[in-house]
């Protein structure tokens, strides 16, 4: 059959799809992100981790009921001998998820009926009491607490580097930049600091993360009646004694309340991948910045094939800094939607929760991948102390203007000190001459300053470094705090 609009030629019939395109194998190995392909985050994040997330939830529930004495305890063994995710069809389950909108309802189906073909008699425990939400959330915190213990070992790797540059370029001076000119001269130290200080941040943050991911109880509508039932049936208590010894069996924090629709967990979560994959982002791009052919501060860690282009042979691409500002660039809009998902309407939505998902697993491999990434550029970043010194060459005694201002104000009067600086700075550019060298030549102008002043040091950019040594020994101390 074809189609056609009025005046137009038919179109073709399409042609029918390869089966291997009808049907493909649904992989993700991150041939589009290679920020995280290969890294410890991708497996910890991908499909197997997932399902496997849900089924230790499933088994987490079993234990925590059999120590209440809602589950008998010869149940537990065939449950958890069964919680293995080899065991489970993952693409067919993802596939059947379409149905009910979320993947537990079809994981529940098949799961215990790999349970019965083992016990029968345990698989009428399996899910018991239940519902979506609770495995699906629960197990999505495992997933991210796994995930986020690799990016703490991570940004601890990435501060200790930052420690070593800035402790040993404490005094290295460079040009500073603002706006990407030259300022006034700072140190290597100090900007390395700055660095340590985001990744320190985002160490402490992830921390705190990783102390209150919680677990998640509440049944089908946030009341634990379902589990309440079961509890008092069996003459074990009520629904609410459930949720300690649950959190204890997964090893999250015990949540006050069901957070169904309470989606602070999820969002902070976000937010806080969001301030990490940024400041990893701000140290990517100052070290491209460093890198560049006319700049060359500083160089990427050098490795086989690293940094090759298709066409130009000669180029060494900084490319780790490339993947971790692709990553940094990605994760505050998925971190967004996250922020969105917390309006979510009476007792269960219907999409908000839903939409959560996959950026929650792109927030936590992106920002894991950029940290790993990160971790390798900054223990091998070469840097380039002479070339430091060399660039503040460039624009002389400009670089010093801040100082002169000051001086000259004391020594001259405000409005005279900036004439004199705009005369001298126009027939700078227009000789072609450095503005030091007319500032020496300007009469009289050695005898108007302070005593002790000399010009030659009012001009030397070494010697207008303000506290940066300084600084760098509190961010030093701070990071001795904050690694113990």
């Amino acid at each position: 059959m074809t189609t056609s609009l009025p005046g137009a030629a038919p179109l073709p019939a399409a042609a029918p799809l390869p089966a291997a395109a009808r049907h493909p194998a649904g992989t993700d190995s991150g041939l589009l992100s290679p920020v995280w392909a290969g890294t410890p985050v991708e497996a910890a994040t991908g499909d197997e981790a997932w399902l496997q997330a849900m089924l230790d939830a499933e088994v987490a529930l079993a234990r925590a009921q059999a120590s209440l004495g809602v589950v008998p305890e010869w149940a537990l063994a065939p449950i958890a001998a069964a919680a293995r995710a080899d065991r489970l069809d993952l693409v067919g389950l993802a596939r059947r998820s379409r149905e009910a909108a979320n993947p537990v309802v079809a994981f529940v189906q098949d799961f215990t009926a790999v349970v019965a073909a083992d016990s029968p008699e345990a698989a009428r425990y399996v899910h018991y009491g239940s519902t979506s939400q609770d495995i699906l959330d629960s197990a999505a915190m495992l997933v991210a607490r796994h995930a986020l213990t690799l990016l703490a070992g991570d940004l601890e790797r990435i501060c200790d580097a930052l420690a070593a540059l800035a402790a040993r370029h404490r005094t290295t001076p460079m040009a500073g930049r603002t706006l990407a000119q030259h300022a006034v001269p700072v140190t290597f130290g100090l900007r390395a600091a700055g660095w340590l200080q985001l990744a320190l941040t985002g160490l402490v943050r992830i921390r705190a993360q990783l102390a209150g991911l919680p677990a998640e109880l509440g049944g089908a509508a946030g009341t634990l009646a379902g589990y309440h039932e079961f509890a008092t049936a069996a003459g074990a208590g009520r629904g609410t004694d459930l949720i300690g010894p649950f959190a204890a069996e997964l090893g999250l924090a015990e949540p006050v309340l069901p957070w169904h629709v309470v989606r602070t967990p999820v969002a902070e979560l976000g937010s806080a991948l969001a301030t990490v994959a940024g400041s990893l982002g701000k140290i990517a791009a100052d070290v491209q910045l460093l890198a560049r052919t006319e700049v060359a501060e500083a160089a990427e860690p050098a490795a086989a094939g690293r940094g090759a282009s298709s066409a130009m042979p000669q180029k060494r691409n900084p490319v780790l800094s490339t993947l971790i500002l692709s990553a940094a660039r990605q994760v505050p809009a998925y971190a967004l939607v996250l922020q969105q998902s917390l309006i979510a309407e009476e007792e269960r939505p219907a999409g908000a929760w839903h939409a959560e998902w996959q950026p929650l697993r792109e927030c936590l491999r992106l920002t894991g991948g950029a940290a790993h990434t990160a971790a390798e550029l900054l223990t091998g970043l070469e840097v380039d102390a002479d070339r430091m010194r060399a660039n503040l060459g460039m624009t002389g005694a400009a670089l010093v203007a801040e100082r002169l201002a000051a001086v000259l104000a004391d020594a001259l009067g405000r409005t005279a000190a900036k004439q004199l600086l705009s005369r001298l700075s126009a027939r700078a550019a227009a000789e072609q001459r450095p503005l030091d060298a007319l500032l020496l030549e300007e009469p009289g102008l050695a005898d108007r300053l302070p005593a002790g002043l000399p010009l030659t040091r009012l001009l030397d950019p070494l010697d207008y470094l303000g506290e940066s040594a300084a600084l760098v020994d509190r961010a030093l101390e701070h990071h001795r705090a904050v690694r113990g």
